[in-house]
Formats: structure tokens, C-alpha cells, sequence
């Protein structure tokens, strides 16, 4: 891509915002969730800003919520290790909440 001098530009350098961060994170969590639950239209994710952390509130259906937690929550262990290594790259903290 090119700016308007006609210079060459490198899109990865440029900063994102911080709703698209929070967005592109919401999005790998619903897409990772829908793939656990038996009722994938029941997912819903939802972005809370708390203080310096992001919080994803993962709702999903009730028959489902012992599918995404997993025994012993190695489940949604996986999902938050997942997620904030996402996270981590793009320098944002987050938690992810069953609700």
C-alpha cells in the first residue's frame, strides 16, 4: 500500500484501534466457543471494558455451560490461554467470564 507521497507503507506497523482489538477478540472467542457448544446459535459474547482489562462475557446456552467448562474447567482454561495469547500480541489484557 502506499501513502500519499507514493512511499510504500507496511500496514502491520500501523496502530489499530482499540475497539477493533477488542472486536478481533470478541470474535475468536464466539468462534471458538460455537465450535464446543451443541447449540451454536445460543452463543453470545459480549466486550466489557474494565478498568485496564477486557472482559468477554460468554453466554451460551444452559445445557452447554458444563461443555464449555469442561471437567475440571481444562476447557475454559484452554479458551483463556487461547485468547489472551491473542491478547498478547496485540498488547491488551483479558479475562473470559461464563455468564
Amino acid at each position: 500500500m502506499t501513502n500519499e507521497s507514493g512511499e510504500q507503507r507496511d500496514e502491520s506497523t500501523e496502530p489499530r484501534s482499540e475497539s477493533a482489538e477488542n472486536e478481533a477478540l470478541r470474535k475468536l472467542t464466539d468462534f471458538l466457543a460455537r465450535g464446543i457448544v451443541a447449540n451454536p446459535d445460543d452463543v453470545a459474547v459480549e466486550a466489557v471494558q474494565s478498568g485496564r482489562t477486557l472482559v468477554l462475557e460468554l453466554a451460551v446456552a444452559e445445557s452447554d455451560v458444563g461443555k464449555v467448562i469442561g471437567r475440571q474447567g481444562k476447557v475454559i482454561r484452554a479458551l483463556r490461554t487461547v485468547v489472551k495469547a491473542a491478547a498478547t500480541r496485540q498488547g491488551t489484557r483479558v479475562d473470559i467470564d461464563v455468564v
